[in-house]
């Protein structure tokens, strides 16, 4: 990406720890059996990360997944289709699996995830997700646990991108273009 853009910030990193920790607890609070967390790719992967070492902290012991899904490819704006670019080895059968992803919005690619750990055997399948854009559901879904209802602004950060730039910020924030200014 070419030329430095500002980034105004929408959730800093201390609060973004914080509801990671109390989403950890949420779920340990379902007494889930045999857990598999599944990450989206490649959104979630940083907050996954977090969410499984508060899950540690909270006493549970998952096993661990990734789903690379995705629905956007390289722009901003949904395509109307998933497509699985990698798949989870593990069976699902009879399991408690909880799918994580950093942002519930079309919710196509959640939908369609959750879906088809169903049509797998899972026992349960919950969903949790760091940011939720209200409003904007393209399919009937909702988050079993969300960290934060997100303003309809495409959100970078935390592990979220565009095209491919800003993933290793520490926060979740908006990119301030030149319009915005003016």
């Amino acid at each position: 990406m070419s030329g430095a853009r500002e980034v105004e910030v929408l959730y800093e990193e201390k609060a973004i720890a914080e509801r990671t920790a109390e989403l950890a607890a949420e779920i340990a609070k379902t007494a889930p059996k045999d857990l598999l967390v599944v990450a989206v790719l490649k959104g979630s992967f940083v907050f996954a990360a977090d969410l499984l070492r508060a899950m540690h902290r909270v006493g549970l012991a998952p096993q661990v997944e990734f789903f690379h899904v995705s629905s956007y490819r390289e722009g901003t704006v949904s395509s109307g289709s998933v497509t699985i670019l990698r798949d989870i080895e593990s069976s699902v059968k009879g399991r408690d699996v909880v799918v994580v992803d950093d942002i519930l919005e079309s919710g196509r690619t959640l939908a369609f995830a959750k879906d088809l750990l169903v049509a797998r055997g899972a026992r349960r399948v919950l969903v949790c997700t760091l940011l939720e854009k209200r409003g904007k559901r393209q399919v009937a879904i909702e988050a079993d646990f969300v960290g934060f209802v997100c303003p309809d602004v495409f959100v970078v950060g935390y592990g979220m991108d565009v095209a491919h730039s800003y993933r290793e910020l520490p926060y979740i924030g908006r990119v301030v273009t030149t319009a915005d200014k003016a």
